[in-house]
């Protein structure tokens, strides 16, 4: 198990981790349902930078850029990268082995440009909104870590890799169906239990805002799964830019969830 730790946060992270001593399908497997603790780092930054929003010593929109900074310098911007090359290729034409050599070169296009871009701006509004309360900005930490599920959704079992090489191939196909509909449960519980009891501690109706956290973690899962259908139907498969595409997809469909929701509390 020390080895799946130490691949997901080696992966998904900038932290300086040891290298795994064994590395197989199963260590990959637990890697990627691993991937939303390595969600840990960003959340403590946002639940900080919320705290300085609450305060008023910033601005809300300054603060949502910060936040949206200290993530991707935490990821090291992969997450950021995959979804420009997956942009820049399912643009590039309906040819699948067209599309693929696109995503491999390292160089950015105007439509990955464009969808980095238009998912920062999306995901900067959000947070401007959500960092400004307790509850908001606690759904926002719920949509970031439901967010790396993406990884596990795209790792499912029956999934094929796009190309015989690099992360896709590694992971396609390592996490059964089972084990991710568990995961997926598990972080929907908690984060409804841990928002609801928040809400309750403040003095809201815990129940409704629980169930509140529930519907971003589906959302963003939602987001998740779209964005793989699509890439799979493309490309025949998923490579580590699909992955990536998926937690940026999940990431803005849960801020966005998260903020209607936020929106929506007075009247629950």
């Amino acid at each position: 198990m020390r080895d799946a730790w130490r691949l997901a946060f080696g992966t998904f992270t900038a932290l300086p981790v040891g290298p795994p001593t064994h590395v197989d399908r199963a260590v990959l497997g637990r890697s990627m349902l691993l991937a939303p603790v390595t969600a840990a780092p960003a959340a403590l930054a946002w639940v900080v930078l919320g705290t300085v929003s609450v305060t008023g010593w910033a601005p809300s929109g300054v603060v949502a850029v910060i936040a949206l900074v200290v993530t991707a310098l935490l990821s090291r911007a992969l997450h950021l990268d995959g979804l420009a090359d997956l942009a820049d290729g399912l643009t590039s034409g309906h040819d699948p082995v067209r599309s693929l050599e696109v995503m491999r070169r390292g160089d950015t296009g105007p439509a990955g440009a464009a969808a980095v871009v238009l998912v920062l701006l999306l995901d900067a509004a959000c947070l401007a909104f959500l960092l400004v309360g307790a509850l908001g900005t606690a759904l926002a930490v719920v949509a970031l870590v439901a967010s790396r599920l993406a990884c596990a959704v795209c790792a499912r079992d029956g999934i094929p890799p796009a190309r015989p090489e690099g992360l896709g191939q590694g992971v396609a196909g390592t996490v059964a169906r089972g084990r991710l509909l568990g995961l997926v449960a598990a972080v929907g519980v908690l984060a409804g239990l841990a928002v609801g009891g928040l809400s309750g501690v403040l003095g809201e109706t815990s129940w409704t805002v629980g169930l509140g956290a529930v519907v971003v973690v589906l959302v963003a899962v939602a987001g998740a799964v779209v964005t793989r259908r699509h890439a799979v139907r493309r490309l025949g498969g998923v490579t580590g830019d699909v992955i990536g595409a998926a937690v940026e997809v999940a990431l803005a469909a849960g801020l966005v969830a998260a903020t209607v929701v936020t929106t929506a509390l007075p009247h629950l």
